[in-house]
């Protein structure tokens, strides 16, 4: 037996009908064991009348919840309740618990709404829009979509009737729009979904906004109108010839722009009432939607292989459908990809109070990116001293950070060098440093 409690154990000196929030949380989360009989610190307590408890904990548990756990004598007055976790939401007196660390926690407001739907196995794009009708879907983009979906669903997309091509995709339920086919293919799914679209704004700094545009449309026109606006007047692009070939070189890498909107509009908690944001600043920008990531997938491991979780499986599965996407899970590798290949800084992935944030760099050595080498305050005034003057030497250097000794100093330069951020030009004696 464990000695403290945790996410999946709880202690209890006796048994009162209120250990049965504990147990709707572990039924509601990932299962868990009921220790009734021990104190928060995992003392015995003394627990009275185990005998009757044998047999009034299971009866109660089943008549109040619904479901029979494992109810047993640990130890000669300890008894150890163990609950399976449930595919169906369990609640105690109308109200619903989940178990959050060492803590049961109820269920309310939105949080509710995504456990219960989650419960059921649907997504938020699968819930049928009672509102809409078929007379509102735009029969250009289906065939549009037709375009693209030649060759992952050939056999589909020859269907000629609109109507059982969106039976075949799973767009309709019982005749009726799914939410999924709304943002897909009406002519106006910001009519149902104000939410809906993409705001795109340059920033000179948090709080001074020079220019804002916003997207709508479906999800398809918001992507291709979000990335042409991007392109035309907000990003600067650089011009280089290979031979007689011109090349166009955004300051940041198309397709990652172009992966990084696409999950922002497949993924966001479309349930929320807030935008998609694109903040273009003078050396960053960001992409930022509403929605958590999976448990399964913390944001640090979007660098790396990791599994494909949709939040909207089915705007997935049509984007997949389309070309648009792979259902490996890549994406977020392939961002990071793009942009070390344009020798820009790795992107950073954020997610903070229910916000999913990808951040491009535009500068390769930021003070963000600095600090992910380890570099020390001085060395980082050294590389924005390189930044505005091109060159720095150990003199200069001295000049810039006072009281600090001149073999120190000269350490730093040589780390720098060492980690291949500047380069030295000429001999010890002299030496002069610039970016590498």
């Amino acid at each position: 037996m464990t000695n403290k409690e945790s996410q999946t154990v709880e202690y209890k000196q006796t048994w009162r009908n209120d250990c049965l929030k504990a147990v709707s949380a572990f039924a509601n989360s990932g299962g868990g064991i009921l220790i009734i009989g021990l104190d928060d610190r995992g003392k015995p307590s003394g627990l009275k009348n185990v005998k009757r408890l044998l047999e009034d904990i299971p009866n109660t548990i089943r008549n109040k919840l619904g479901i029979i756990p494992s109810v047993e004598l640990d130890k000669k007055d300890i008894i150890k309740v163990t609950v399976a976790p449930y595919s169906v939401p369990i609640s105690y007196n109308g109200k619903y618990y989940l178990r959050s660390g060492s803590t049961v926690q109820e269920l309310q407001g939105k949080d509710l709404a995504d456990f219960l739907m989650k419960k059921s196995g649907s997504t938020w794009d699968d819930i049928v829009e009672e509102r809409a009708g078929f007379n509102e879907i735009d029969n250009d983009f289906i065939e549009e979509f037709k375009k693209y979906a030649v060759d992952r669903i050939p056999s589909i997309i020859k269907e000629t009737d609109n109507t059982i091509l969106l039976q075949k995709l799973n767009l309709i339920d019982d005749g009726v729009l799914k939410r999924a086919s709304v943002l897909l293919f009406c002519n106006d799914p910001q009519k149902y979904y104000r939410q809906s679209v993409v705001r795109i704004g340059k920033f000179l700094s948090d709080t001074e906004i020079q220019t804002t545009d916003i997207v709508k449309g479906t999800l398809f026109t918001q992507l291709e109108s979000a990335l042409e606006i991007l392109r035309t007047k907000y990003l600067l692009c650089e011009i280089k010839y290979e031979g007689i070939h011109r090349r166009d070189i955004l300051e940041y890498p198309y397709e990652a722009l172009r992966e990084a909107v696409i999950n922002a509009l497949i993924h966001r908690d479309y349930s929320g009432t807030s935008q998609i944001q694109i903040r273009v600043y003078p050396d960053k920008l960001m992409i930022m939607n509403e929605g958590k990531l999976p448990p399964e997938i913390p944001v640090e491991k979007l660098k790396t292989n990791h599994l494909s979780i949709p939040r909207n499986t089915l705007l997935a599965e049509i984007f997949y459908y389309a070309g648009f996407i792979e259902s490996w899970g890549h994406g977020t590798i392939k961002i990071v990809d793009n942009c070390i290949e344009q020798g820009l800084p790795e992107p950073d992935f954020k997610e903070e109070n229910g916000v999913m944030t990808v951040i491009f760099y535009k500068d390769k050595w930021n003070k963000e990116n600095l600090k992910k080498f380890g570099l020390n305050d001085r060395q980082i005034k050294a590389v924005d001293h390189i930044k505005e003057n091109k060159i720095i030497n150990l003199s200069s250097y001295k000049a810039l950070i006072k009281n600090v000794s001149e073999k120190t100093l000269y350490r730093d330069l040589q780390d720098l060098v060492a980690k291949n951020i500047l380069k030295g030009i000429g001999k010890k004696k002299g030496r002069k440093y610039e970016l590498a």
